[in-house]
């Protein structure tokens, strides 16, 4: 099944009424012939729904059926009151990872004040995206900001960033590069974690740069609004006592 963002796509489907999770389940598993793996089948906590989430190669995604498991719904639940995406808010929780086993040994650090507030942003030297999101976090004091050069948008990302990653001090000619586009003068022939950080990256789903995690390991994308990012920093990363 495709995804189909911010719509609702019905698929009739003939099953007694009253259906249970193991109905669900093997309803869905019908439909899918193979798509992707169902990872869960429990009752949504409003709309006497069932959310089934699925697991495939692109991370997990949620699908919800009717309580007599006629119909699948594909699409965005909008809590009408804020306008928040319960969806999203679930599927990132879906996608966090742990803290702990990012590949700390691969990133190129850097750290401004206490640095309490922790991110990890895996970024393409190419990527226009990823450079809003870090000349953003560069207005912000009290921060570590852990790189992993994530270069997949182009083959010259790869060489930028080995040269990156041989050059003297990294966190300088990343910054550089990324900010003010001036190549790293390095041989990109040292010893470097690019190619693990690429197949590294793929496993854990990150398919777009920037993907990044905060210290809770919750998941995000794109290059959000600056207070919108230090909203969810602060969050995450709360004043050391």
């Amino acid at each position: 099944m495709k995804r189909v963002a911010a719509a609702w796509l019905l698929f009739a489907v003939v099953l007694g009424a009253h259906a249970d999770e193991a109905a669900v389940r093997k309803m869905m598993q019908q439909k899918l012939r193979g798509a992707g793996q169902i990872e869960s089948v429990q009752k949504a906590p409003w709309a006497g729904l069932f959310e089934v989430v699925v697991r495939g190669a692109d991370g997990p995604q949620i699908y919800y059926v009717d309580a007599d498991a006629r119909v699948i719904i594909v699409g965005q639940v909008i809590e009408a009151a804020t306008g928040r995406s319960l969806t999203e808010e679930r599927e990132r929780q879906l996608s966090a990872i742990r803290w702990d086993q990012l590949p700390w040994q691969w990133a190129i650090t850097s750290q401004r004040g206490n640095g309490r507030r922790k991110i990890a942003i895996f970024s393409d030297p190419n990527c226009p995206y990823c450079k809003r999101l870090e000349e953003d976090l560069a207005k912000l004091d009290d921060i570590t900001t852990h790189i992993f050069p994530y270069a997949i948008i182009k083959p010259d990302s790869v060489r930028q960033a080995k040269a990156v990653w041989c050059s003297k001090d990294r966190v300088k000619a990343w910054n550089e590069l990324m900010f003010r586009r001036v190549e790293p003068r390095a041989p990109a022939d040292c010893d470097n974690p690019v190619d693990k950080l690429i197949e590294f990256g793929r496993g854990i789903g990150a398919r777009s740069t920037p993907t990044w995690f905060l210290e809770t390991g919750e998941r995000h994308s794109g290059a959000l609004p600056l207070e919108k990012v230090r909203t969810l920093l602060d969050a995450a990363s709360p004043a050391r006592r």
